[in-house]
């Protein structure tokens, strides 16, 4: 049983108590972000209880050096860290000459709100001086999703008693380090900072990467909502800018500061006009004001809303968890700009470096993909333009073609542990299975055609080079890798591993032959660029062809590599509650030796291709390796839901979605602190989608299998498939499919085939 800190309700995020001790998750569940920035939910006011101030600039990262005893060639050289960068939100309070600080005094109607359909979080609370002074304090702020360089903090501060005149101090402090990181050297180089115009700026430089940052702020004060002008005092120095105001306040009063940011930086702007249009962006919020801001932000969040949403009737605690994972992936990554990805944490923490993994291929994609196609395409960009750096990674190694890496930022590989950086290969098919699912699914082949042809084509060589031929077996083999469980390294043979490299070598294949029918012309330029002589494309299918898959004719499944059956056999219900987490309570040595699973790895293959196997396998294969994984990735549990969804095991179906649901909301592995698990949030959207309605296409078909967990009245979701908009509802009688936009189609429901049309929705009776 997990404590529940927050108030369920369908839209909000609500916190009524406050509870130092429980301050870094609240901070993690109250990010914000926008794409281009995000901070965590810290206390704008002075707070010296535990905290992390946490604020994030996307794509603006520091090459932290790899650390190691020893090194061997191809070793990485940093590991990237998106770096915390200036505190912009922060404002410091005094009552007369006492510092609001909710750590010291007594506080008391705490509440945090955290709006989702609009991004807005809002704070309040009373807080009583060791003094005696006491005041009613309001804060709200905002990111903005339609000028994403900006951002607008609110704070209200009404005097209660014993105060004669309040000091607000809204400030910019350039002096931050990362909690994980830094080494005792800082990250940032001050450039300058100063007034101009009546807004104060910090410029910084990241040291090694030289990204040129400008915070700036403009400022509003009003006491009962009219404007007024304090006493104002500056305050500048090399890393920290602020402009102390100073005005009489009256008990009963209220003094309100709108503190308008604009936060730009060298990725977007050349570095001498960084400084400058931050000023002039910042310039032009003050002048539109807070309305007119927040209202052009709320439009973009609703049609967030509008292309992502998922409704669920009977349940609001999976309504809220849904939703505020939805929410979190929205704001995280827009799909703006192809030059960024989504990192595992957000700017909800500094864990993984906000880099890129494999769990955006493999588990972030279809989200994106099924509701807004075009975020999905700039997903796919993103690799192509880190395509070069991929071969050079291959070829440190001594291979050929290219080797996407397991960690990146910028398309070389920064991961330091050697079990992943050289061995866990199988994220290379991950990207090219992202190809494929956006041209099955969209019929839009042009990606490929021009861009995705050669990605495809360099990860085929990479696995032709890496795969050797046995003897013994009289089959190609794949040796000393890590599969997708990470409890279990240099192996050889993992089945998920070898089923990806002959699915890639056969699909890169394939995409040759139908560009050479569609348009000879332009596959002949590829095949020359490329050097695909006929000996080749020969090679690829001999390899895949023959691609050794380890397998048990006894149990009838497949094996997770070769030996697997040689471990003692033994099951998750012979552990022991102290053994949980093992990773923390276990050597490695005895992990490495023990038949348990991190997460899944046979059932990643059967999840990416069902077609391998008929259901009884598949249920065969669910029955067997389920209760041996202790699901301690928090990728792991979609990916059973989803197939026990298609073995028809509904309530295990059901429980697993709850582990991803609510994992951070409910804090379930005791871990929110250091940041919310974003790239597995998407396991609840995929667990109802693929799950519980069970949406699959296969070629040009696209079909569904739905049911509604005992637990629910009914969930719907929309979703975009080749052009058209569909709404798909699903309750204890009826699946519907209804079309919005575009031309009629054919889908199946079950082993039955149905048209729809815009003028007909499709209701069957389940």
């Amino acid at each position: 049983m997990h404590q529940e800190y927050f108030e369920i309700d369908e839209w909000k995020i609500i916190e009524r108590d406050f509870n130092p001790q429980h301050r870094l998750v609240s901070e993690s569940i109250f990010s914000l972000g926008n794409e281009h920035m995000g901070l965590r939910g810290f206390f704008e006011e002075d707070y010296s209880g535990k905290s992390m101030l946490g604020t994030y600039l996307a794509g603006v990262y520091y090459p932290d050096p790899t650390k190691v005893g020893w090194w061997k060639n191809g070793y990485p050289e940093f590991f990237a860290k998106v770096i915390n960068a200036t505190n912009w939100a922060g404002i410091r309070i005094f009552l007369d000459d006492e510092a609001v600080d909710p750590a010291t005094g007594s506080v008391s109607d705490f509440l945090v709100e955290l709006d989702m359909k609009t991004g807005l979080l809002r704070r309040e609370y009373s807080w009583c001086s060791p003094q005696g002074r006491r005041a009613k304090l309001r804060f709200e702020r905002f990111l903005s999703m339609n000028q994403v360089e900006l951002a607008v903090v609110r704070c209200d501060v009404q005097v209660l008693e014993g105060v004669e005149q309040v000091i607000l101090e809204p400030y910019l402090d350039g002096g931050i380090v990362n909690q994980d990181s830094n080494y005792g050297d800082s990250f940032w180089q001050p450039l300058a900072s100063g007034e101009k115009d009546g807004l104060i700026f910090l410029t910084n430089q990241t040291k090694k990467t030289q990204y040129r940052t400008t915070a700036s702020f403009g400022l509003e004060l009003r006491l009962d909502e009219v404007l007024v002008s304090p006493q104002s005092e500056l305050k500048i120095e090399e890393s920290f800018a602020s402009r102390c105001l100073r005005y009489p306040v009256a008990a009963g009063q209220v003094l309100s500061l709108h503190k308008y940011v604009a936060v730009t930086t060298s990725r977007d702007h050349i570095p001498e006009a960084v400084e400058s249009e931050s000023l002039a962006l910042c310039a032009e919020a003050v002048a539109a004001g807070c309305a007119s801001l927040f209202e052009a932000h709320s439009r973009v969040w609703d049609e967030k809303w509008r292309e992502s949403d998922v409704s669920i009737e009977g349940d609001p605690k999976a309504q809220q968890g849904i939703r505020y994972n939805i929410f979190q992936l929205q704001q995280t990554y827009a799909g703006r700009d192809s030059r960024l990805n989504i990192g595992p944490k957000g700017f909800t923490g500094e864990k993984y470096g906000g880099c890129t993994y494999w769990d955006t291929e493999a588990f972030c994609f279809p989200f994106y993909l099924y509701t807004n196609k075009d975020v999905a395409l700039n997903l796919l960009m993103y690799r192509y333009q880190h395509l070069e750096a991929a071969k050079n990674n291959a070829k440190l190694l001594g291979l050929d073609g290219a080797l996407y890496p397991m960690v990146t930022i910028d398309g070389r590989e920064c991961h330091n542990e050697w079990e992943i950086t050289f061995e866990e290969i199988h994220r290379n098919g991950a990207i090219a299975y992202a190809i494929y699912h956006y041209a099955t699914y969209t019929g839009d082949y042009s990606y490929i055609d021009s861009y995705g042809i050669e990605v495809l084509c360099e990860i085929a060589k990479f696995w032709q080079s890496r795969s050797s031929f046995s003897q013994p077996k009289q089959a190609y083999v794949i040796l000393g890798v890590t599969g997708p469980n990470e409890y279990e390294n240099n192996v050889n043979n993992n089945w998920y591993t070898n089923m990806l490299a002959r699915w890639c070598l056969q699909y890169a294949g394939q995409q040759i032959k139908r560009l050479s029918t569609e348009n000879p012309e332009l596959a002949k330029r590829w095949r020359d660029k490329l050097g695909l002589t006929d000996a080749v494309l020969e090679r690829w299918q001999d390899v895949a062809e023959r691609m050794y898959a380890p397998r048990d004719e006894s149990l009838r499944i497949y094996l997770q590599q070769e030996g697997y059956l040689d471990k003692e056999q033994r099951l998750v219900s012979d552990l022991a509650e102290g053994d949980y987490p093992l990773h923390k309570n276990w050597s490695w040595d005895r992990i490495l030796r023990s038949c348990y699973i991190k997460q899944a790895d046979v059932l990643q293959g059967l999840y990416f291709f069902p077609h391998l196997v008929d259901q009884d396998e598949m249920r065969r294969s669910f029955d067997f390796y389920e209760p041996r994984t202790v699901h301690e990735s928090s990728l792991s549990p979609s990916v059973y839901s989803i197939i026990a969804s298609y073995c028809g095991y509904q309530d295990k179906a059901y429980e697993l979605y709850l582990r991803t649901a609510r994992l951070d909301l409910d804090n379930y592995n005791h871990d929110t602190d250091d940041g919310c698990h974003v790239t597995s949030m998407v396991g609840s959207w995929l667990a109802i989608v693929q799950g519980f309605a069970g949406l699959r296409f296969e070629g040009q078909q696209l079909s569904f299998n739905p049911y509604v967990p005992s637990q629910w009245q009914s969930y719907q979701f929309n979703f975009n498939y080749q052009n058209r908009a569909m709404t798909v509802r699903v309750d204890q009688r009826y699946f519907t499919l209804t079309l919005h936009q575009g031309e009629d189609l054919t889908v199946q429901v079950g082993k039955q085939g149905y048209r729809v049309s815009q003028t007909q929705a499709l209701k069957l009776e389940l």
